[in-house]
């Protein structure tokens, strides 16, 4: 693919989903492609907020000080923090497997310094799930990975992450939560049926920063990837083992894996499989964007993708696409398709219940229509649709969107243990 022909598909698929700017570059063998739309002053250089993509980086950093040393991923983090805090290893933290919430409780985010959130809201108790017992996506573990890193090297995250990390690299900052930098973040946009309207505002408390703040471009994220796999291109920033180390995937041996999300996952990226090979990446979703990045070290091969709107996630999947039928055999995952669909089941037995994680409360019921609801906090969220297998797809209430999920343990027809869905595991209360 050249420069003309990922215009070409950035620019017709960009109208079809109302996307008000795209990036796209497209590393291989034989060249690079490079290509921009959107209206204003948007650019392949533009910053475009990541979202969840932001964790990578933060992983990044956190194996650099395990090639320097200064940190062993597989011993309790409790060595290295003063704060009483569970006995999870950093290996644990980066590939969502400590166990912690998956996500960081609302009426705590006003607590700035990630040091006293850890001290106050991260003690032994907050556990979930015991540690290396299911893969359960956390956002609460990268900010307790992000205060060892933060201690280890007496830096704050925003610092550590642009003067050890993207610096180095040639990529210049953005953040869209904690201090300004000269390089602004574009904007994301909602899309309804009638309008395609700007967001004001990134919703992310700084406290949550290494978990979503990075703004960066497509061309951006390619360098990065080009660091994991020793572009003599670029500086020597990641030891080859340790980059390894974080491809290899860690839940292959666990029943809850990232079922909904990935093939498999490391201690910092996810795994795609297709075709017989294995890509390596992550997605992320910021508040109305949506951004991606799929690479194989064995191929010196990199794609960066990212929009300004919340239906880039729709167009990614026709990106995949096209982009394999151009001879690039991306690897990926659909949210929204089951990949080995059972029979049509209507309600499962013994799946109604209440479900919790940290201080999320799931609760599904029975609805009219003789299948499945979940309500989030005692509110209706989604609709079930189930199969004979326990998986299920999940459309929400409030939106077109649709994900994937299963009922995990107990007898085929006997009482669900655990809710999985968008990778969150949720264990069954009372």
């Amino acid at each position: 693919m050249d420069d003309e022909a990922a215009h070409a598909l950035l620019t017709g698929l960009a109208a079809e989903h109302r996307v008000p700017g795209a990036q796209l570059v497209v590393r291989a063998p034989g060249g690079t492609a490079v290509a921009a739309v959107g209206t204003g002053p948007f650019t392949h250089e533009t910053a475009v907020p990541l979202g969840s993509l932001t964790k990578p980086f933060t992983a990044t950093l956190a194996m650099m000080l395990v090639a320097d040393g200064e940190v062993d991923p597989d011993a309790p983090v409790t060595e290295y923090l003063r704060e009483p805090v569970p006995p999870v290893t950093l290996r644990q933290l980066l590939g969502h497997l400590a166990g912690l919430p998956s996500d960081v409780a609302e009426h705590t985010t006003g607590t700035v310094s990630r040091s006293r959130w850890v001290t106050r809201y991260c003690g032994p108790d907050t556990l979930a799930h015991p540690p290396g017992t299911v893969f359960s996506y956390s956002n609460a573990g990268y900010l307790l990975a992000a205060h060892l890193v933060e201690v280890i090297t007496a830096m704050s995250w925003h610092e550590a992450v642009s003067a050890v990390l993207l610096e180095p690299l040639g990529i210049t900052p953005s953040f869209v939560a904690g201090p300004a930098t000269a390089r602004p973040a574009t904007a994301g946009h909602t899309v309804t049926a009638d309008h395609v309207l700007p967001v004001a505002d990134q919703s992310l408390p700084e406290l949550e920063a290494p978990a979503g703040a990075l703004a960066l471009s497509a061309a951006d994220l390619v360098t990065f990837a080009r660091l994991h796999w020793a572009d003599p291109g670029l500086p020597r920033l990641l030891e080859p083992e340790a980059a390894q180390a974080m491809r290899a995937d860690g839940t292959a041996s666990i029943e809850a894996g990232p079922f909904g999300l990935a093939d498999g996952w490391g201690p910092g990226w996810a795994l795609y499989r297709h075709a017989g090979r294995t890509w390596y990446g992550h997605d992320g979703t910021g508040t109305g964007t949506s951004c991606h990045l799929r690479f194989e070290p064995a191929s010196g091969t990199a794609v960066g993708f990212t929009t300004t709107a919340g239906t880039g996630l729709a167009m990614w999947a026709d990106v995949v696409e096209a982009l394999r039928a151009a001879g690039v055999p991306v690897g990926s995952y659909s949210l929204s398709t089951l990949p080995r669909a059972g029979r049509p089941a209507g309600a499962s037995p013994g799946c109604e219940g209440r479900y919790i994680n940290g201080e999320s409360e799931f609760t599904v019921v029975g609805d009219p229509g003789g299948g499945l609801r979940m309500l989030v906090d005692g509110t209706p969220y989604a609709d079930l649709t189930c199969f004979d297998d326990r998986c299920f797809t999940l459309r929400e209430l409030a939106g077109e969107s649709v994900y994937i999920g299963r009922f995990l343990g107990g007898p085929p027809a006997g009482r669900a243990e655990c809710v999985q869905a968008i990778g969150r595991v949720a264990r069954r209360c009372g």
